[in-house]
């Protein structure tokens, strides 16, 4: 891949390419412009995704980039990452995700369900390690009818996009399961999803290295430290309630209440209300 530099030879930011590309676009002939815009579109999403992906360096953040802006290419309602350790493989899963308030649930169901992940693995690899599309319900091969497919039955995303990363050796490292509504994955999104991939593992790995260190820190300092009313107001956050809501709720005023949001985002160390929904999920500080 080329890398895009300015005159004094240093690297151009994404979003200067992008504000360059979109320049381009628009002095373009208005029967080009149509087509070029959408295009345009797509490939910043691609971009500002790339981008995102190496700015994750802890669960919360890969929590908020899954489940924010990637989104706007691979739409899904829960997202499980596998590890793939040794030969015969064990595997270590993780679930994300905004639509269900427990997606640690469905990645221990995931893993309980022992025939889902070899499942899976065995799908991907005969089709020489390219995405695919399942559909799963009790009479769909390959998962049956385990309490896995029940869950993704009652949430509604009983259609799999699989893709994963794999060695020289061709033995699978990670396996990313995307479960959508049914008929929404398609084509285009597998070859997204084959894109990303690399961008993906290279992100949730470096979660995991970090994992015990920002667990143990945080632990010490996020749930001891955050006051009852923040807790509560932590709790209307993750329900989608805005500060005014809130302060309706509490009987408090929305500029209290925004007091209040702010302190918990120093507390947590995160930027927006997004993350501080996953870390606190992470630190067991909500019980959905």
């Amino acid at each position: 891949m080329r890398v895009t530099t300015n005159e004094v030879g240093e690297a151009t930011p994404p979003v200067q390419i992008i504000t360059q590309a979109r320049s381009a676009v628009q002095e373009g002939g208005n029967g080009e412009a149509g087509s070029a815009q959408a295009d345009f579109l797509q490939i910043e999403s691609i971009v500002l995704n790339l981008d995102a992906a190496l700015r994750v360096h802890a669960r919360a953040h890969f929590f908020s980039w899954t489940q924010g802006l990637l989104q706007s290419l691979i739409r899904h309602e829960l997202l499980i990452c596998t590890l793939c350790l040794g030969k015969p493989p064990a595997f270590r899963a993780d679930g994300f995700s905004m639509t269900t308030p427990e997606p640690n649930l469905f990645s221990d169901m995931f893993l309980r369900d022992t025939a889902v992940a070899p499942a899976l693995l065995k799908a991907w690899e005969e089709r020489r390690y390219q995405p695919v599309i399942i559909d799963v319900g009790p009479a769909q091969p390959p998962l049956g009818s385990g309490g896995f497919t029940r869950e993704l039955e009652r949430l509604g995303a009983t259609q799999l996009l699989v893709h994963g990363i794999h060695d020289a050796e061709g033995r699978a490292i990670s396996l990313f399961t995307f479960a959508c509504r049914p008929g929404s994955a398609s084509q285009r999104q597998a070859y997204l999803v084959q894109l990303l991939a690399p961008s993906l593992h290279a992100a949730w790995v470096r979660t995991q290295l970090t994992k015990r260190a920002e667990t143990t820190g945080d632990k010490a300092s996020g749930g001891s430290v955050l006051t009852v009313r923040e807790l509560d107001i932590l709790k209307w956050i993750y329900l989608g309630k805005s500060n005014f809501e809130i302060g309706a709720i509490l009987k408090i005023s929305p500029l209290t209440v925004k007091n209040h949001v702010q302190k918990i985002l120093r507390k947590l160390n995160v930027v927006n209300r997004t993350q501080a929904i996953g870390k606190s999920l992470e630190l067991r500080l909500l019980n959905p």
